[in-house]
């Protein structure tokens, strides 16, 4: 995690949407036929478009009045036992529209392409009932610009009218909710996730809902671990998951466990750094020790809008570094390659190789460091997806000759 293979004075050439050829300046340009398009970014650093694993964007209203409440004393589990939190969400959701929820999203859609993000992980979530999961669903897959990797979330929170009823709504998610997002070989989910944490979906709870999602040839994804070493992790490993996000409090035992399992961790500084000292959030999950052991850690945002309200993953590299001290190098990989792969992924996406999607994002500046180093600063030029650029902040995508 440590090599970021950097060709200096480098070069690609892309045919269709795919890469064919990458080397050094010298070595592509005698390639250059007269029907080429030649984009020269200059003495900028091309990268591999990021690859956000883990976000919730699809919702309605924001939670910026509870923003405010945490910052004036209430914690976040006091907030959502008066009704807010997730709740909130979820009934403004449930109240606007398909074509609402896909004009919010393309909103947040430039805010990702603005950090040069080029693939989302994308989770339902804030629906909760059978028709407002489908129609979140929905909107993932009528997304456009941007590659989005849709996951169920109905095991998410416990919705109002199940409240002191949990195992009635979970009944709803397995034998309801799965089915029709499996919707007979045609899911319009790839993956399945599962907020295990007690109170909301304990691990007995968080395993019947997995093993059913299994059954119906969904992958499995978990929130695991992330108020409490709760056995998230052990449970990610037992059924084999694709991931286990955000693990704050999983012990060195549930580490090796997901090493055992070959689990990746995708790791979610934004959401300790929002939610600050509420519900012992300070503590972030402990990166090199997972590192240290072998694991392929990912970094994302959680982009949602109550616990970590930002798209942005040069802001996330920042915080890996400096709060998880992960050096500038681990923090791109473990939101490039490492990313593509826990998305399955790996072979198509995640590094800028030959035969792999033409996937890459421009920034304004000469070492890779920087990306991290100056945080919050605008660094990305242009975003390409599949050779086609989707987002620019000047004219650089069309500086042709």
């Amino acid at each position: 995690m440590r090599d970021p293979g950097i060709i200096t004075d480098g070069a690609m050439r892309i045919e269709n949407d795919r890469i064919a050829q990458v080397g050094t300046r010298a070595q592509i340009e005698p390639l250059i036929t007269g029907d080429d398009s030649v984009i020269d970014a200059g003495r900028r650093i091309v990268m591999p478009g990021f690859i956000d694993a883990h976000t919730h964007p699809v919702f309605a209203g924001n939670r910026a009045a509870e923003f405010e409440q945490r910052i004036q004393g209430a914690t976040y589990a006091e907030i959502a036992a008066a009704g807010g939190g997730i709740r909130s969400t979820v009934r403004a959701t449930r109240a606007a529209s398909e074509d609402h929820l896909l004009d919010r999203a393309r909103r947040y859609i430039g805010w990702f392409h603005a950090g040069g993000t080029t693939t989302i992980e994308a989770k339902s979530g804030y629906g909760l009932t059978l028709d407002d999961e489908l129609k979140i669903l929905r909107v993932i897959g009528r997304i456009e610009g941007i590659r989005a990797v849709p996951t169920f979330l109905g095991a998410h929170e416990i919705p109002d009218e199940f409240r002191g009823r949990p195992s009635e709504y979970m009944n709803l998610v397995i034998h309801e909710m799965l089915p029709a997002v499996a919707n007979r070989g045609k899911p319009i989910a790839r993956y399945c996730d599962v907020f295990c944490e007690p109170g909301i979906f304990s691990v007995e709870d968080s395993r019947r809902i997995l093993q059913a999602a299994r059954t119906l040839g969904l992958g499995l994804r978990m929130h695991a671990d992330q108020l409490s070493d709760s056995g998230g992790a052990a449970l990610a490993a037992e059924l084999s998951a694709a991931t286990a996000d955000h693990l704050e409090h999983t012990s060195s035992h549930g580490i090796l466990r997901l090493k055992s399992a070959g689990v990746q961790p995708v790791l979610l500084p934004g959401s300790v750094y929002a939610l600050g000292s509420q519900a012992g959030a300070t503590r972030y999950p402990a990166a090199r020790e997972m590192i240290e052991a072998g694991l392929a850690v990912v970094l994302a945002t959680d982009f949602n809008p109550g616990s970590s309200p930002t798209p942005s993953m040069p802001m996330i590299l920042s915080l890996a570094c400096i709060e998880m001290k992960m050096t500038p190098a681990e923090a791109v990989i473990a939101a490039t390659i490492n990313a593509a792969y826990s998305l399955g992924l790996g072979e198509e996406l995640g590094s800028l190789e030959p035969g792999k999607r033409a996937d890459f994002a421009i920034h304004d500046c000469g070492d890779y460091r920087e990306i991290p180093y100056f945080f919050g600063a605008p660094l990305t030029e242009a975003v390409y997806l599949e050779g086609r650029l989707v987002w620019t902040r000047s004219n650089i995508g069309t500086n042709s000759r």
